[in-house]
């Protein structure tokens, strides 16, 4: 497979895989299936999951820091506390996602949908959100310092006052 330009081969099938606290610092797992896999506390500092499918996957205090997400597909998946600063989820499908407490810290969420997305309390300090769909996301205590919303769809989200956005 070939997006913009770059060539994605298929990776691993993790499927339902018990990967509790695994040390996959710098892992390829580009196109890698880890739908329903369990990440808990995993530390996957600068792994690279271009494309990957860990939708419905337990991320939960999981270290993605610097992480490559572009285009992952992490629809209702457990990010509860998870460490996400620098990652980049341009384009990440995040939709119903629980990214409770998450630390998105200089994170890149570039167009990213997060459509439904529960972003109680979570850190997204310096964030790049521009054109980020955020349609009916909870934003309650979120903290959005210096965060770019150029162009995000904040239609219904529940913003970190606890007013709704028009």
């Amino acid at each position: 497979m070939e997006v913009n330009g770059y060539e994605i081969r298929p990776s691993a099938n993790l499927k339902n895989a018990n990967l509790t606290g695994a040390n996959l610092t710098g892992a390829n797992l580009r196109v890698a299936n880890l739908w329903r896999a369990d990440l808990r506390c995993a530390d996957l500092r600068g792994a690279d999951l271009t494309c990957a499918n860990p939708r419905d996957a337990n991320l939960s205090s999981a270290n993605l820091r610097d992480a490559n997400l572009w285009g992952a597909d992490l629809t209702g998946a457990n990010l509860t506390e998870a460490d996400l600063t620098g990652a980049n989820l341009k384009n990440a499908y995040l939709r119903g996602a629980n990214l409770w407490g998450a630390n998105l810290w200089g994170a890149n969420l570039w167009g990213a949908n997060l459509t439904g997305a529960n972003l109680t309390g979570a850190n997204l300090t310096g964030a790049n959100l521009r054109g980020a769909n955020l349609d009916g996301a909870n934003l309650t205590g979120a903290n959005l310092k210096n965060a770019d919303l150029r162009g995000a769809d904040l239609t219904g989200a529940i913003m970190p006052d606890g007013t709704i956005h028009d």
